[in-house]
C-alpha cells in the first residue's frame, strides 16, 4: 500500500486567563497546534509539532512510497528540515500508519518492554514560593514521585527561594527538577544567559536543596562548558531538547556533557533516531529522558518511545493546573491523557492509539492545505 496523501491542518485554542510560561516573555493568549495528515488507502496517521510551513510543495517527495520505507523517509525529512524547520510531525505520523497498517501499537512496533510510563509533573510558570509550594504538595498527592520547576528570575536567588519553599514543602518524599531554561531563547528575548560561573554556583546552591537535576544552565551548543560544569557540579546536568542536528547530540555524548539526555522526538530527533540516541545514551551509562512539552499528540509521540526503550526513572508530563491543564494541552485529542498515580499506561490500540474528531475540532481550524 502506498502513501495517497498529506495534509496540514492548523488549529487554535482560545486561553483565557493566558498562560505564562516561564521561558516566554509574552502572555501566551492562545494554543496553535498543527496537525499532519499521512493517509494510505482506507488508513490514516497523525503527528503534530510545528508548523512545518516548508512542506508544502513537497508531498510528492513522499506520495507513491511505501510508508514502510522510514529510513528513506528519514533521509528525505533531514533535507527538508536543513532547509526549511523541523519536519519531525510527518515522521511521527508515518509511525501512526505504520502502526494501523500493521495492528500495532507504535510502542511495541518500537521494541514492546512496557506499555507503562513514569511521570514527572513538569510545572510551566514561575510563581511565588507559598503557591508553588502549595502546587507540589497537590501533585505529590496525585502520585507524581517529581516536579520540574522553572528559573527565570534576573536574580536566580529569587527562583533558588522558590525551590527551598517546594522542599520545606515535600520532604524528601519527591524529586525536585529544575529547568533553568539557559539553553534557547525566543525570538524576541534579548536577555543575557548565564555565564560558566553562575551555573556552577546556581548548581551548587541546588545541590544543597537535593536537586535531581538541572535542565539547560548553559546555551545548547556550548559543549565544552556544559562538560566541565557537569564535572564540578554535584547536581545531575540534563540537556539537548532544542539540539536539531543528530550530530550535536553527538558532540554532548563525545564531550560526557550531559547525565541526562532530553532531545525530543518532534523538537529533535525523530523516532527512527530517537530509538537510536536513546540506546547511545543508556549505553554511556547517562539517561534518557525526552522533552514533550507540546500539545497531546507531541506528549504520546515522546511516551510511546520512552516505554520500550527509556531507562530513565521518570518522563515529562507538562501539567501546572490552572493555567496549563490536560485539558488545554491535550485539546485536539478526543480525550485527554490524564496521569493515574504518577503513571501512564498507553493504548493497545493501533499507532499512536488515539482517533481525532475531526468534526469537534472544525471551529478551531485556522488554516489548511492538501497535497493529493
Amino acid at each position: 500500500m502506498k502513501i495517497s496523501s498529506i495534509r496540514i491542518d492548523h488549529y487554535r485554542l482560545p486561553l483565557d486567563p493566558p498562560f505564562h510560561a516561564a521561558w516566554d516573555p509574552k502572555l501566551r493568549a492562545s494554543h496553535t497546534s498543527t496537525i499532519v495528515r499521512v493517509r494510505a488507502g482506507d488508513y490514516e496517521g497523525v503527528g503534530s509539532g510545528d508548523a512545518m510551513l516548508g512542506l508544502s510543495g513537497h508531498e510528492s517527495l513522499f506520495v507513491g512510497h511505501d510508508p514502510f520505507d522510514i529510513q528513506r523517509h528519514v533521509a528525505i525529512l533531514d533535507n527538508l528540515q536543513f532547509h526549511y524547520g523541523r519536519m519531525w510531525p510527518l515522521e511521527v505520523a508515518l509511525w501512526d500508519l505504520m502502526g494501523k497498517l500493521s495492528g500495532q501499537p507504535l510502542w511495541k512496533l518500537l521494541g514492546g518492554r512496557s506499555r507503562r510510563v513514569r511521570l514527572y509533573a513538569s510545572t510551566g510558570e514561575r510563581l511565588a514560593a507559598p503557591a508553588r509550594a502549595e502546587s507540589a504538595l497537590r501533585l505529590r498527592e496525585q502520585g507524581f514521585p517529581a516536579i520540574k520547576l522553572r528559573f527565570h528570575a534576573d536574580d536566580p536567588r529569587e527562583d533558588i527561594a522558590v525551590v527551598r519553599a517546594v522542599r520545606d514543602a515535600v520532604g524528601s518524599e519527591m524529586e525536585i527538577l529544575v529547568d533553568a531554561n539557559q539553553g534557547w531563547q525566543m525570538p524576541w528575548d534579548a536577555s543575557a544567559t548565564w555565564d560558566f560561573k553562575t551555573a556552577l554556583w546556581v548548581a551548587d546552591a541546588l545541590a544543597e536543596l537535593g536537586v535531581y537535576w538541572l535542565e539547560e544552565p548553559l546555551q545548547r551548543h556550548d559543549y565544552r562548558g556544559l562538560a566541565e560544569l557537569r564535572r564540578r557540579a554535584k547536581v545531575r546536568i540534563a540537556g539537548g531538547e532544542g539540539n536539531r542536528e543528530f550530530s550535536e547530540l553527538r558532540e554532548y555524548l563525545r564531550h560526557a556533557s550531559l547525565d541526562v539526555y532530553q532531545p525530543d522526538v518532534v523538537w529533535s530527533t525523530g523516532i527512527l533516531r530517537a530509538r537510536q540516541i536513546a540506546e547511545e545514551v543508556q549505553a554511556s551509562g547517562a539517561i534518557y529522558s525526552p522533552h514533550t512539552w507540546g500539545d497531546g499528540l507531541v506528549l504520546l509521540a515522546n511516551l510511546h518511545v520512552s516505554a520500550p526503550v527509556s531507562t530513565a526513572p521518570f518522563i515529562e508530563f507538562p501539567l501546572d493546573p490552572p493555567s496549563w491543564t490536560a485539558e488545554r494541552r491535550d485539546f485536539i485529542l478526543p480525550r485527554v491523557t490524564l496521569a493515574e498515580n504518577g503513571w501512564v499506561t498507553l493504548p493497545d490500540a493501533p499507532g499512536l492509539g488515539v482517533e481525532i474528531d475531526w468534526a469537534a475540532l472544525e471551529s478551531l481550524r485556522i488554516k489548511t492545505g492538501t497535497m493529493e
